[in-house]
């Protein structure tokens, strides 16, 4: 019964999603030099296209906030993004700028906790939005697709890691100068 119907759904996204406007559809190449994705065949990377959707976000403009429940990743097609954390008697401490081709908010398809930073357009930007209930019901129907992106996250979420390892390693050795 749940197979059906989500083929059903599947089937009338698809014919949806065949409506955007050209200029409103993420090419499966563009797609292709993202390092999520680049390992998945052509058929799987025009699947994961369809069910991008296309925002625009103006200079300063919050994408998403620190605590707030995600429900969709982004990738970012042309401008900047900046993901920060505000630092109490600080203020905002940027942890990253991401240019097109980079991605964020993915955790958001992994769990259900709330989002660990803000993200923030830094410039105009046209970003691709993909829904988490969306990609669950793709992976569903498509489980080599699942498989290989399964762990592309789980390579990217390790590397990342380790790089707050270092950070956090290299924090201490200079507070210990003082």
């Amino acid at each position: 019964m749940r197979r059906s119907l989500l083929r059903k759904r599947a089937t009338a996204r698809t014919f949806w999603y065949s409506e955007k406007r050209p200029g409103e559809t993420l090419d499966p190449a563009q797609l292709k030099k993202i390092p999520l994705f680049a390992n998945l065949t052509a058929d799987h990377l025009e699947k994961v296209a369809n069910i991008a959707t296309q925002k625009q976000a103006r200079a300063n403009e919050k994408i998403f906030q620190e605590g707030e429940v995600g429900t969709e990743m982004y990738l970012i097609g042309a401008g900047k993004v900046r993901i920060s954390k505000m630092v109490p008697g600080v203020g905002e401490e940027a942890l990253a700028i991401l240019e097109p081709g980079s991605y964020f908010g993915e955790m958001a398809l992994i769990d259900d906790t709330p989002r660990s930073a803000d993200a923030t357009a830094n410039i105009p930007c046209t970003l691709y939005v993909i829904q988490k209930a969306d990609l669950e019901e793709l992976m569903f129907l498509h489980k080599d697709l699942a498989y290989e992106l399964l762990w592309t996250f789980v390579r990217t979420l390790s590397a990342r890691l380790r790089e707050t390892n270092d950070k956090i390693k290299a924090f201490f050795a200079l507070s210990a100068r003082f």
